[in-house]
């Protein structure tokens, strides 16, 4: 006589030898779960599975959570696995979906806006430098990228076309074929001009790509222009090192601050 309690599923269907094994990892990855969390894989527990998908949606500790179709992917593979063992998970059932639903519409919410940086908030960051050469160019970069509202791949893009471009009045640079002058700011510790002359002073530059790499050794500049992705992680750096938005977690503190944040700042005059 059939068992009632314990509803049949349909035959499963034949898989490959990968997705079979896929499978077989993803029965493994959810009983270790459930172990860890006093749950237990059988029968179905829906209430289980939503807290499992919540867990796969988030960090699992690594920092690292899963994307979308990977999440329904694996419960794919849990309901083929029920279906082997005589279960029918129910991936329609109301807490799954709705767990489904939650982190559906949190994976694709449009990316949280970068804060932009006001001006004691761009001294602060600046503040955290020092003064070798790397903090030298880094000041730099901030207070010029800061002060000209520029994206981070305009900053890196930035050429000097010869020493008499720095004047009294303020600096010529050429962004492109267009040239971009920037003015003196009243007070000098935050100054972009005079930032921009300390650096190239002690760079030796005197024409050409503004930003470059600096020597292991941290003690010469080199021919080669700077990455624009290294702005985005002075910016993130100094923001957290400055203690920026203190208000927040820093992980969200991390994601405000990007390259693009400096161009909201106005020019740096006192």
């Amino acid at each position: 006589m059939q068992d009632r309690s314990r509803p049949v599923p349909p035959s499963p269907k034949v898989l490959s030898d990968n997705t079979r094994r896929a499978y077989s990892a993803d029965w493994t990855g959810f009983t270790r779960w459930c172990r860890l969390n006093g749950a237990t894989p059988l029968p179905p527990s829906p209430e289980a599975i939503s807290l499992y998908l919540g867990h796969l949606a988030g960090s699992q500790g690594d920092g690292r959570p899963l994307s979308l179709a990977s999440i329904e992917r694996r419960l794919s593979g849990l309901v083929w696995n029920y279906a082997q063992r005589g279960f029918v998970l129910d991936r329609q059932a109301p807490l799954i979906a709705a767990e489904l639903t939650t982190i559906r519409e949190r994976m694709t919410r449009p990316p949280a806006r970068k804060d932009t940086i006001g001006t004691e908030e761009m001294r602060a960051m600046a503040a955290t430098l020092p003064h070798d050469l790397r903090g030298l160019r880094d000041r730099a970069i901030l207070l010029i990228g800061h002060a000209a509202a520029l994206r981070r791949s305009e900053i890196v893009s930035l050429d000097l076309d010869g020493p008499d471009r720095i004047t009294p009045a303020g600096a010529q640079l050429r962004l492109g074929d267009r040239p971009l002058e920037i003015p003196r700011a009243t007070s000098e510790r935050s100054c972009p001009v005079a930032a921009l002359e300390s650096w190239l002073r002690f760079a030796g530059i005197t024409s050409g790509p503004i930003f470059v790499r600096i020597s292991r050794d941290g003690k010469r500049a080199l021919a080669a222009r700077l990455s624009d992705k290294h702005v985005a992680r002075l910016v993130k750096r100094t923001a957290l090192e400055a203690g920026l938005r203190p208000d927040l977690p820093e992980r969200e503190r991390t994601r405000l601050y990007a390259g693009e944040s400096l161009r909201g700042g106005p020019s740096l005059q006192d």
